[in-house]
């Protein structure tokens, strides 16, 4: 009888190769003679290309040759304009692509890029919108599928009648993903295929969105992606990266281009955080219950690309409410293309929402927690299906005495300590237990091992160790019996490492390829026995209403001199089922606490309308936080037991960590201060007029 290894600790099997360095990334796999490319970008924001003169790059030594509209590759397609790319001479953005050189070295592509010579006919812009912009509009739906708008009961008359009410505004910063690895491809054509080793979070979404593109049968592209350095969303989606790799690749002559961003190229290239103005209208009886909550969103696009962000939709399932309404209006304009980043939609909104709670419990003159007590629904509050599990009272409570929530006095700035002000604040956490489908797993004996084969992804995540955790279990072995094989389009089909689906998704599939294998074969299995099965569906995901929750709190220090706020202590406890490797898991928690403790204080991408570009553009001027800035973080979770979720009971834990972190502490400063800031990152000029 083997031991359990759901719930055990072990390290990184992948860990000892990443130190030793020789876990290929990107743009490490060995490469015979390859070219590498460098992208050249607009300098204008919107306009068209007069003229693009190459020739004083392609004199210089190594260069084989500059890609541009003129001689790029016709593409098959056009349904995503983002990938679209220079198939005609119009510009829609600062930084957008115009073409790459190619050369014999990455310095040599470099240096010819910079000496193409580019003439432009410009053409007015529009880089910035508002709450009252004359030309938002409604999208079809948001991301997701979800409606755009949904209404149920009078939000205007309830809100008119609440003995207590909050009509505020918060806005959330511009930001950008940032991964440690920056995007990089390699492209290689032959025999009419293409091999792409790519840095992404979904081979097979490369795959299938690549091969139409170039007329091809996704089957005729390979993507490999064994390890890859980060990507918080910005590598879920191919960008136009890899299709300028592709395209390069077509001009070298059967050789391959490996093509790397820059950071600075992340910036207009590869996604980012949409800025958002959000207005929230809280109603509620004197005794906390609340009769009405209404969140609009105002959020920009690209006018190449529509990506809606569901900025408002965890206000659609967090609290009990008669009359309850959400809205999503976008502003289009000439700016880079906007995609997913950590917890899409749920980091913003939930920072807003939690805030605006905040600010109703002190009118109310409220515990906070009491508050979210108070109004936990009984079922979801707009769909009326029951939850799978929900244990967000039980995480307040925990997370209250861990913190040591009771010693609180709630008036602000209560204590003190020499010239520092000390706050604490506590804000709720949510995100969809999801599940994708379409995942196929196959387990074969190979010796006295066994190999399972998937197109799962590890981004730093764990999977390498995890997944096998749940094969071991799934097949009744010891885990040092399972050789894992993920990260290629090759192996049996994987969704995307995102949205928190990943384990659930891909465990389910190796779980019921490990249950098929024993039904044919049993406990002795000749060598060779082999087993592919797709994930079969769940019914309960049609019946039930499926999330994880959590709750932050948070202990702020502020300087009454300076201003400066430092953050010495975070305590947050999750609801997210069965934990499959608790090590990693605890490493994910924390990870996204402090990235939501970056938004909260340091996080901006500076957007300068005048040139329409982000003037931060590296890690010296995009602030994120180092050690010395992140103090005592405490992560724990809640034993749950949800058996309608998938066959290990678990759910998604990579993002529910960054949802609600920044409301903590922007309610900890308020607690601190009495000052409340509606907007993140807050600044230190913020406080100091009232310190």
């Amino acid at each position: 009888m083997s031991t359990p290894a759901i719930g055990s600790s072990p390290t990184r099997i992948d860990g000892p190769a990443k130190l030793r360095g020789v876990a290929p990334y990107a743009m490490e796999h060995p490469q015979r003679e390859p070219l590498y490319g460098c992208v050249i970008q607009s300098t204008i924001i919107r306009g068209r290309v007069r003229e693009i003169d190459t020739s004083a790059a392609e004199q210089i030594h190594g260069v084989l040759t500059v890609l541009t509209h003129h001689n790029a590759p016709r593409l098959a397609v056009d349904d995503d304009k983002e990938l679209f790319i220079l198939q005609n001479d119009e510009i829609a953005f600062r930084g957008q692509a115009l073409g790459v050189a190619i050369a014999t070295s990455l310095e040599v592509a470099t240096e010819a890029a910079a000496r193409v010579l580019v003439t432009y006919d410009e053409r007015p812009a529009e880089v910035t919108f508002s709450a009252d912009s004359a030309d938002l509009y409604t999208p079809a739906e948001i991301d997701g599928g979800s409606p755009a708008d949904t209404s149920i009961g009078d939000v205007d008359a309830a809100l008119d009648l609440a003995p207590i009410a909050i009509d505020q505004t918060y806005t959330t910063a511009m930001v950008h993903n940032n991964p440690m690895e920056p995007h990089a491809t390699i492209a290689h054509w032959t025999d009419g295929a293409l091999v792409l080793f790519d840095s992404t979070q979904g081979p097979h979404v490369v795959r299938s969105t690549i091969g139409p593109l170039f007329g091809m049968d996704p089957e005729q592209v390979r993507v490999i992606a064994p390890f890859v350095g980060g990507g918080f969303g910005s590598k879920g989606q191919p960008h136009v990266n890899i299709v300028l790799a592709a395209m390069a690749a077509k001009l070298a002559d059967g050789r391959p281009v490996k093509l790397p961003l820059t950071r600075q190229q992340l910036y207009s290239l590869a996604g980012y955080r949409t800025p958002t103005i959000q207005r929230i209208r809280l109603g509620a009886h004197r005794d906390g219950t609340l009769t009405a909550i209404a969140h609009d969103v105002v959020e920009q696009v690209s006018e190449v690309k529509e990506f809606a962000e569901q900025t408002a939709i965890a206000s659609r399932v967090m609290y009990a409410a008669a009359n309850r309404s959400t809205s999503h209006r976008l502003a289009a304009r000439n700016v880079p293309v906007s995609s997913w980043m950590r917890a899409p939609g749920h980091c913003p909104g939930m920072y807003a929402g939690e805030t605006a709670i905040d600010e109703l419990a002190v009118a109310l003159g409220m515990d906070p927690i009491a508050l979210r007590v108070h109004n936990e629904p009984e079922v979801d509050p707009e769909s009326g299906r029951p939850f799978s599990s929900r244990g967000l009272v039980e995480c307040l409570r925990t997370g209250a005495d861990r913190f040591g929530w009771a010693d609180r006095d709630p008036a602000p700035r209560s204590r003190r300590e020499g010239r520092w002000l000390i706050g604490s604040g506590v804000a709720a956490a949510t995100y969809p237990a999801g599940l994708s489908a379409g995942n196929v797993a196959r387990v074969r004996r190979v010796g006295d091992r066994y190999e399972v084969a998937i197109d799962a992804m590890d981004i730093g995540t764990g999977t390498w160790t995890s997944l096998g955790q749940i094969a071991a279990d799934a097949l009744g072995v010891e885990q040092h019996r399972i050789e894992l094989r993920i990260g290629d389009s090759d192996l049996p089909k994987g969704t995307v490492a995102g949205g928190s689906t990943g384990m659930a998704s891909w465990g389910s599939a190796v779980v019921a390829a490990a249950r098929a294998f024993r039904e044919r074969y049993g406990q002795e299995p000749a060598d060779g026995a082999e087993v592919t099965v797709e994930a079969p569906e769940n019914p309960a995901r049609d019946v039930f209403s499926t999330h994880a929750f959590g709750a932050h709190f948070v202990e702020v220090r502020v300087h009454t001199d300076t201003a400066e706020i430092r953050v010495p202590r975070v305590v947050s406890v999750f609801g997210v089922g069965r934990i499959i490797n608790p090590r990693m898991a605890r490493s994910q928690f924390i990870g996204a606490v402090t990235m939501g403790l970056s938004m909260a204080l340091l996080e901006s991408s500076e957007f300068d309308p005048r040139v329409g570009a982000v003037v931060n553009h590296d890690l010296a001027g995009y602030h994120i936080p180092v050690n010395a800035d992140i103090g005592e973080i405490d992560v724990s979770w809640i034993d749950e037991h949800d058996p309608h979720l998938n066959p290990m009971g678990s759910k998604g834990i990579g993002e529910i960590g960054i949802v609600g972190s920044a409301a903590a502490v922007g309610n900890a400063v308020y607690h601190a201060t009495g000052v409340r800031v509606r907007h993140v990152p807050i600044h230190l000029e913020d406080l100091l007029g009232a310190l």
